[in-house]
């Protein structure tokens, strides 16, 4: 009996300080940072966009629209 409460008392040592180390651990910032990278990119990106059409709304866009409406104009 003796014995077998050693046992037990040696796993639930070993289980605890697995547990210990895998809450202690932070293997998971890596990917927070790069979620948050990817998130700060987007909006940049977006809002380089919005600006670019803001400033070419004129002269560029209008032509595409019409060329895109042509394309997929199926009466033809």
């Amino acid at each position: 009996m003796k014995k077998f409460k050693q046992k037990c008392l040696i796993k639930f040592v070993n289980t605890k300080n697995k547990l210990k180390a895998r809450l202690s651990g932070n293997s998971g910032q890596g990917s927070v940072e790069t979620a948050i990278q990817i998130l700060i990119a987007v909006v940049l990106g977006a809002l380089i966009l919005a600006g670019l059409y803001a400033l070419m709304k004129d002269t560029i866009l209008p032509t595409l629209t019409t060329k895109i409406q042509e394309m997929f104009n199926y009466t033809n």
